[in-house]
This record gives structure tokens, sequence and C-alpha cells, in this order.
């Protein structure tokens, strides 16, 4: 099973009767509900990132759409049935798609059948000797209906790939390329010829985004700065015929153009400057009144195009990157950098629902790299906690490939626009998933005023959710921690710091009277110990727990944690253990050494010696918790990467063998952890029973579910069939597809509960509430309504 993809690696599209928005997701496309937000489907097949999804206009019967993938073929499908009908290889990685023909108006496709062209940005065919060229990626068409190769013509090359942009008419077409903007007309008639009539506009900075008006000749562009440019009369000579220009003139003097650079053929050039950095996001509202933008600081800006007056949808919390509209006037997408979808109500600027993926790695990373712990697993539940940007944990399910809820950690405003002064380094679940440990670091500002908190949580067993309990500043006074490990069977807990110390903490039972004010704290220290001043760099509890092992820089110092007595002191490595762990309930003992000489060593317990050692830089490990099984990531040399296809390797071992019992190659397995997880029958998409799983997430939060015993690599698919009969939405026709369903009439009801009942209970008083901008046109009103009343029969003509 696999999951954790990105959802916003290009943009959405809705189908015909935006009730299903399809987002590509990796090598799939995941089909989900916007009535309830869940996935229902995905479309399989491509072997690599989907870059383009283009649905195909029509009736709201229609369920076609077209992909494209750096994997160099283009499929074209049937979504309703989850079918490939058509695929195309063209052998090179596509970049980006779009298809002009399909957003023509009906009147100009009418009539004959025509080929249909898509323009693609793709990477160019090697040179002579087989040596790249310098532009790595070229503008080309193809002809999607009666492809036998792909066309020699090329629009363009570009030094890199490029996003193509398609006007909402289907008529222009245009990219960004550092300073200026190269845009296309594109024929009615298309053929296998090249776009001839073309132009170009320039600027001081570069561009970051790129947008056409739907009705007329504006171009909306933004720059890395945050400033957005609005050409208006685009192509008034370029486009049009020498007997059609402005006012029979060449408008070459710049008082007559003002704001265009360089003699653009533009008539006019305005500037809006509200965001502090790069515009991402760039989008004209259907009718062309409106103009959306957003950037870094994650607010969606909407602009009056005639006035420049602006309103906002604040408080998004992530940078925006694609918006877009559906074929119903009230419903649109927002795609945002932390790999969420939310559904907007634009009538109102309020978000409906959100599409939660798996949270990106933090990009504060590096600043704490030598701090910063991996995603912790729930093992019991089959959940992952991953540290996110707004000083949050995100529990992601693992088996249903969505988000669950968020944990606030740190009480703080977050603006994705200011500077990194707070990261949560480190998260830490116990053994049944009831207790958390957290902590966050403020970083200090020039070598002043850092500080460490720790805080332990507790899981509420009625909301299933964690809420505070302790709150512990500076717990080894002004050193950093290094590892939180939990009790297997008691409310205890060790912290490591790398100032030379180790406390073990309690939590105090709930013994106060009912006349007591409650206590602010339930955990306490239970006990500190040392070891000659050696940083303390991790800890683990035995099975029992009954253990405690805390490495002391080279050294593993084993301790009786009633008593706080140092039980014994175990070998010498050649370099500082930065993890231990413990084999399940076996007798061995797991540590990992990093810097000049990294090693893994199985410790014996019973001999207090090593058993057997590889040579090995050790990213992550994990056992399980009944047998004598464990799983490590090791990260490979660069020069064996082709050998393995791969940067890692993971390697099942049993702690009484040196000799592998399992290998997988992996990619992305720096920053990457592993787990052993409890399987279910019932978590299980197929339903297959299978008593442990092990998952792996690399370093872009990316996982894959595997059974580790199963010598057969089998792929199932990540959605239950008999989860998405649920999610579907039953139809309605007639009155009720305007005004919703009618209350069941009782005759016992009390007559005066009519006089008063609410306003939301009649439909009809806000059903054409909103701005003017999103109701659609009275002539498509009143035909729908009409055509709503009535019921179609089929009539037998004998």
């Amino acid at each position: 099973m696999r999951g954790g993809q990105s959802y916003v690696s290009c943009p959405p599209s809705f189908s015909n009767d935006a009730n299903r928005l399809l987002v590509g997701c990796g090598s799939s496309v995941a089909i989900f509900s916007t009535a309830t937000a869940l996935q229902v489907s995905s479309l399989e097949g491509h072997t690599a990132t989907v870059t383009s999804v283009v649905v195909v206009p029509g009736s709201k019967i229609l369920c076609y759409c077209w992909t494209s993938s750096l994997d160099g073929t283009i499929r074209y499908w049937d979504f309703s049935l989850l079918e490939c009908i058509k695929k195309l290889d063209l052998h090179l990685p596509i970049f980006s798609m779009v298809i002009p023909s399909l957003l023509s108006p009906p009147e100009e496709n009418s009539g004959k059948t025509h080929n249909v062209y898509a323009y693609l940005c793709m990477q160019t065919e090697n040179g002579k000797d087989n040596k790249p060229k310098l532009c790595t990626a070229q503008i080309r068409k193809c002809n999607l209906t009666n492809y036998h190769k792909l066309s020699k013509l090329t629009l363009k090359e570009t030094k890199q790939p490029v996003s193509l942009t398609i006007s909402p008419s289907g008529k222009f077409l245009g990219i960004k390329e550092k300073r200026r903007l190269h845009i296309w007309k594109v024929p009615k008639m298309d053929s296998d010829s090249a776009v001839s009539k073309n132009l170009t506009l320039h600027h001081t900075k570069a561009f970051s985004v790129l947008a056409f008006h739907p009705t007329e000749s504006i171009v909306a562009a933004g720059d890395v700065t945050g400033r957005i440019l609005i050409w208006r009369g685009v192509g008034a000579q370029n486009f049009q015929d020498s007997g059609e220009l402005l006012n029979g003139t060449s408008m070459t003097d710049n008082e007559v153009k003002p704001g265009v650079r360089q003699n653009d053929d533009a008539e006019s050039c305005s500037t809006w400057h509200w965001h502090s950095a790069g515009v991402s996001l760039l989008s004209f509202s259907s009718d062309g009144v409106y103009l959306y933008s957003g950037g870094k600081e994650g607010v969606l800006v909407l602009w009056q195009l005639d006035t420049g007056k602006n309103t906002f949808l604040s408080r998004i919390g992530s940078p925006l990157r694609y918006f877009v509209d559906s074929p119903d006037p009230s419903l649109s997408s927002l795609s945002c950098a932390d790999n969420q979808i939310h559904l907007l109500k634009l009538s109102s600027m309020e978000i409906m629902r959100s599409i939660s993926g798996i949270k990106p790695s933090l990009s504060s990373q590096e600043i704490c790299e030598s701090l910063s712990s991996k995603a912790a697993f729930d093992c019991t539940s089959g959940s992952v906690a991953v540290q996110t940007e707004n000083y949050g944990i995100q529990f992601y399910s693992l088996f249903a490939n969505r988000g669950l809820y968020e944990v606030q950690v740190c009480e703080r405003n977050y603006q994705p626009v200011d500077e990194i002064t707070v990261v949560v380094t480190m998260v830490e679940l116990s053994v049944d998933g009831s207790m958390m440990g957290t902590v966050e670091v403020k970083l200090p500002e020039e070598g002043i005023g850092g500080l460490i908190c720790l805080k332990f949580w507790d899981l509420d067993s009625d909301t299933k959710r964690f809420s505070v309990s302790t709150l512990i500043y500076e717990p080894h006074r002004d050193a950093h921690i290094s590892a939180i490990a939990f009790h297997p069977t008691r409310r205890m807990a060790v912290s490591s710091s790398y100032g030379g110390d180790f406390k073990i903490w309690v939590c105090r039972e709930d013994s106060q009277q009912k006349d007591q004010t409650p206590q602010n704290f339930s955990w306490m220290c239970h006990a500190v110990g040392s070891y000659k001043n050696k940083a303390m760099r991790a800890a683990a509890f035995s099975a029992d727990g009954s253990v405690l092992a805390v490495a002391a820089d080279t050294v593993i110092t084993l301790w009786d944690p009633d008593r706080n007595e140092l039980i014994a002191v175990v070998g010498e490595t050649p370099s500082p253990i930065v993890r231990l762990i413990f084999v399940g309930k076996s007798e061995y003992l797991l540590s990992v050494s990093h810097g000049s000489t990294p090693q893994l060593i199985v410790w014996s317990m019973s001999k207090l010696a090593a058993s057997w050692s590889y040579r090995l830089e050790i990213e992550a490990v994990s056992c399980t918790l009944d047998l004598s099984y464990f799983a490590i990531i090791a990260l490979l040399p660069k020069s064996n990467e082709h050998m393995f296809r791969g940067d890692g390797i993971i390697l099942v071992f049993n702690a009484t063998d040196p000799i592998p019992v399992a290998s997988w190659s992996v990619t992305k397995a720096k920053g990457g952890n592993i787990a052993f997880l409890k399987g279910n029958t019932s978590d299980l998409p197929d339903g297959k029973p299978s008593q442990t799983l092990l998952a792996y997430i690399n370093g872009d939060r990316e996982y894959v579910l595997f059974d580790p015993y199963d010598k057969e690599a089998r792929e199932v698919n990540m959605t239950r069939q008999d989860d998405l009969a649920a999610l579907e939405e039953t139809g309605q026709f007639g009155y009720a597809s305007i005004y919703g369903e009618l209350p069941m009439f009782d005759l016992k009801r009390n007559k005066a509960s009519s006089i008063f009942s609410s306003a939301s209970n009649r439909p009809w008083e806000t059903i054409f509430s909103g701005p003017s901008h999103k109701l659609p046109s009275l002539t498509k009103l009143c035909s729908e309504f009409l055509e709503s009343l009535l019921e179609k029969r089929t009539s037998i003509v004998e």
C-alpha cells in the first residue's frame, strides 16, 4: 500500500457536475468527493509523477479526462468506470500539458470533427553521441486523435521546464521565462503546423505566474517581488490584421502606451502591489470581473479588476499554489503548499471542506538537523505523527491515507513569511499510543534568548485527541534534549540531554479532593542520573521496563529506573551512540553509532558483550514488539546507488543471526523512518489478514506498507470498495434539485412551531443570495428551473 504523495504537484480539475475533484497524486490520479472531501477512487496506470489532469468538458454525464506524466505517456480515461481508453507513449518526460480545443466555444467545434491537439512541455531529445543539449525542455505539439509520431515542430526551447498556461477561451498559450512572457495565438483550425503568431512582454523582475482574462485581451502576471502586472489590449498589432489596428496607428509612442516596456504589443500596463513575497497564484474569475492572487503569506486576495480594490481570505496558514474554478459558480478549490486542498464557497469567502495530505518536511530541518527527530509511529492504530510548519503535530492514518487531526504544540501565530524562530524538534509516542512527548526550541537571536520546552500529552479516551498535561521549561538547564523514551507498561518516561544527564519522569496520580483546586501539572521528576559528565545521546526501556539503557557518548549504561541505580556499563564503540532500542522481548540490544566510523552493533544482555556488528551508516531502526526481528534503513554510498537503483536499502534481521532475512532497495532514504505495525484485517483495504506490516516513510514523507514476511510483493488498492458505496451521493431531480428535500409532514405537529420556524428552514429565501459575479445568468437559471420540473419519459412509437 502506497500513500503520502503530494496533492499539489499539479493543478486539480473538477468533473463536469462539480461532484468530483481529480487530483494528481504521485503516479496516480486520486478522485475525491466534493461533498465529503474523501477519496472515492483512483486512476492507476502511470509509472511516474502525474503532471497534468485535463477533464473533457461537456454534459454532466460525460466523465472523460486526459492525463500526462513524467513517464512519457498521455492517457485518456473514463474516470466513471476507472478505465484507460487510450494511451500515447511519447518516450520523453512530459512536464506540462494543455489542450486548447477543449476550451473553444461549442459553435467552433460543431459540424465536422477535427483532430484534438495538445501542447506539451517535454524534455529535449539528446543530440549526437547521446549528449544532452543546453536546453533541457521544449514546447511541442501532439495530435491526440491520430497520433503516429510526435511532431518535429518546436514552438520554443527553454533551459528549464516551464508550466504552460492556456487562456479560458483556448485562444492563447503562454509561458514565463525569467523576465519575459511568451504568448502564442492558437489558430482556430489547429493542424500539425506550428503556431506562427506570437509576442513577448518584458519586465525588470523575474516572473513567477501568468494568467489570461476569459473574454478580453488582458494578461496578468506576478513577479518574485510580490508585484502584479496587468497588460490591457495585448496583441493589437501581432494578433490582428493590419487594417484592424487600434485607431489605425502602430502605437509606438511611450506616452500612448503608459507602463509598457520595450514597445511591447499592449495598450497599457498597470502595477498592483500587496504581497510581500513572490506571487505564486493568479486567476481571473469566470466572468472576468475579479482577479485572485496569492503567495507565501497564505492569504487569498480578491481584486476588483476595474477599481483595484481588494478583499481577503486570510489565516489559511500556508503558501498558496493553485486556484481552480468549478462548473458550479459557488465552488472553487485552493491548493496550498502544506499538501492541502481547500474547497471554497466564494460567495461568503469561507472554507467548507479540506482534503488533507501528509504535511511536507520542515523547511527548518537544516537549522536543527542535529536536534530534530523523525516521524513517530503509533504501531497499534497504524498512524504516524509528523511535525508541521505551523508549530504542530499532524496525525496521519497510514491505512486510510488521509489526515486525522492536528495538535498545536506551540500557541503562537504562524506566518509563513516570518523568519523561523521556533521549531518543534521532537515527537515521541508511547507503545500503546496513549502518551506523547514533544520538544519545542525557541532559537536564540544573535546567541541570546534561546528556550527549550518539554511537554507531556495525554490521549483523551472520548475525543481520541491529545491534550497537554505538563509543561516543563528548560528541563536540562540550557542543554538540548537528545531523546525521549516511554516505559512500555507504566506512566513513566525518560529524557536525555547533550548536557550530560538524563531525567526520569513519572505521572502523578489524580488524588486531589473535590474541594481542592486541580493540579496544573501531572508529571514530575522522579530521578536524575549521569555518567562521567558525558553527553547522553539516546535512551530506551527494555520490553518489561525493568532496565533503562542510556548511551553516554561511546558506552552504554544500564540502570534500574525505579531505584536509579547503575547496574552495568557495556562496551565501547569508536563513534558516539545516537540510537538505542531493545529487540522485542529478547535479550538483545541494538546500538547505532554515527560519525567517522558509523556502526550497527547487536549486544547480548546476558553476556554484556557485542554479539555481531556491521559497518553501515544507519538512518533508522525499528523492532517488532514480540518477536526478535528488527529492520534498519542503511544509506548507500553514491558509488553503489546505480547498482541498487536507490540511495538506501532496508534490511530485516533476526537478532540471533547477522545474515539478513530480507532486503529491499529504496529511494529518498535520507531523513526516512521505518516501523513495524500491527496488521488488522479490518484496516487492510483488501481484507487479507496480516499479523505484522512494515511501514517505510521516505525523506519526502511518501510511504509504503508491505508484509515483510511475504515473499510475493503484492500491491493492493488503498480504497476499499465497501467504503466507496457509502460515499456516493444520491442524485436529486425536479424540485429537490433546486430547493432540497421537503420535510416530512406530520399532522400532529404543533401548528405554532411553523410560525416560529427559523429562516434556515426556508431555502428559497437564500438560494439567490451572494455576490452578483457568482450568480449564473437569468437565462441559464430559467432553463435549468423549467427543465428540473419536467420528467423525462421515453415514448414508444408503433
